[in-house]
């Protein structure tokens, strides 16, 4: 199954998954938890506890009018879920661009006074690229 794969520190990559729920637990390091959002029929999959655990804080999810709404810790994978199916599919391409772009710049995360705030950054190393 092809995923995309968002780790700390990296921008997003395109991977082949078996399809088991053996092989995602341990993509995510964890107990897997669905998260959709999107009205593309996608699903995030990350670490049920990842917060819980005090995990790294990756990247932000932000509603359509800009709003943010959550933040996802540790490395994930968003796959294609159709709300027919009882399985997670490969990402069809153009979904994969789409939100490959949406999740691209890796965030750094900073509590302050008012609230949570995520900046984007590039990445300087070609090494932590891919």
């Amino acid at each position: 199954m092809s995923v995309i794969l968002i780790e700390p520190g990296r921008y997003p990559k395109l991977i082949e998954i078996e399809d088991t729920l053996e092989a995602m637990q341990s993509l995510v390091e964890g107990d897997i938890e669905e998260y959709m959002l999107f009205d593309d029929e996608i699903a995030i999959i990350c670490n049920e506890e990842g917060k819980m655990r005090r995990l790294l804080l990756i990247r932000t999810v932000y509603e359509d009018n800009k709003e943010m709404v959550d933040i996802i810790a540790s490395k994930f994978f968003i796959c294609y879920a159709l709300i027919e199916s009882e399985k997670f599919l490969s990402m069809p391409r153009e979904l994969a661009r789409k939100y490959g772009e949406k999740f691209k710049y890796p965030k750094r995360i900073y509590q302050i006074i008012d609230g949570i705030e995520a900046k984007p950054y590039k990445l300087v190393s070609k090494d932590m690229k891919r």
